[in-house]
């Protein structure tokens, strides 16, 4: 697991706990933005560069050759709009589905049922004064499978990529 002492604080919020807890790798990033937790959401799952296409198609011969759940991609990648993004349990937003969520405090989603893991992610907004928030996005895994250990370790370094750049698209995000 990454990031004890920012776990901690994670960990201690009551709501978020079952998604953390037993959790086979946990990653916790923070950045500061002046925007709400819808906008930012709707930032970071709107961040399709080039090189993040090119390397969701990577990971499709990945998966192709380890054998997983080839999930459906959409004909079109989605720009979400911050009033679009769901805090209904249950509902799609993008690839993910909501698990947990409240107004201007948290959210929580997972991505599709497969066999060899389970990945939530999570989004936390503490408000700093000022209008700024800080925003904690974490990664949670369950390894279910051993191909979840080892699919995960061969994209690990580029998750860590992926996910710093789209909070640092997100905390420009007005949408």
């Amino acid at each position: 697991m990454n990031g004890d002492a920012d776990m901690d604080a994670t960990f201690n919020r009551r709501e978020l706990a079952p998604f953390l807890k037993d959790a086979d790798y946990v990653d916790i990033k923070h950045i500061n933005a002046d925007t709400s937790l819808r906008a930012f959401i709707a930032g970071m799952l709107s961040y399709y560069p080039w090189w993040v296409v090119l390397l969701y198609r990577v990971r499709q011969l990945l998966v192709h050759f380890l054998g997983l759940v080839q999930h459906d991609k959409p004909d079109v990648l989605p720009h979400l709009r911050a009033e679009k993004v769901s805090f209904t349990p249950g509902e799609r937003v993008t690839f993910f589905i909501v698990r947990k969520a409240q107004e201007e405090k948290f959210w929580v989603s997972e991505t599709p049922e497969d066999r060899h893991l389970t990945a939530y992610l999570g989004v936390v907004a503490d408000d700093t004064g000022g209008g700024m928030q800080r925003f904690t996005v974490f990664t949670a895994i369950r390894y279910l499978h051993w191909s979840g250990p080892v699919y995960f370790n061969l994209i690990r370094p580029f998750h860590h990529l992926v996910v710093w750049r789209i909070m640092k698209a997100a905390s420009k995000s007005k949408i």
